[in-house]
């Protein structure tokens, strides 16, 4: 199964290496595009849950990986959910 990394750049201007068990995250997200912070931990949350169900169609389990991913992100944005006009920039997929 192809999986997919993407890098992101967060409010405060850090970058952290997203993984994905499967390249649907692409159907979510585009290089070079900013979303705002909610759209982008929705987005983030549709495309890992696919990603694991791929997985689980697979191989009989959901992907851990993809769920620890997206606590991350959860965890990372709701550190700027107070921030105004806060927004993720996607900076690649590979």
């Amino acid at each position: 199964m192809p999986v997919m990394h993407f890098l992101v750049r967060w409010p405060d201007g850090s970058e952290a290496d997203c993984y994905s068990p499967s390249t649907v995250v692409g159907d979510f997200f585009a290089p070079g595009e900013r979303y705002a912070l909610e759209d982008f931990v929705e987005r983030a949350r549709r495309a890992l849950h696919i990603g694991s169900e791929r997985v689980r169609e697979k191989y009989g389990f959901a992907c851990s990986a993809a769920m620890d991913q997206l606590a991350q992100i959860e965890q990372t944005a709701a550190a700027f959910a107070g921030v105004a006009d806060a927004a993720v920039t996607v900076i690649e997929l590979r």
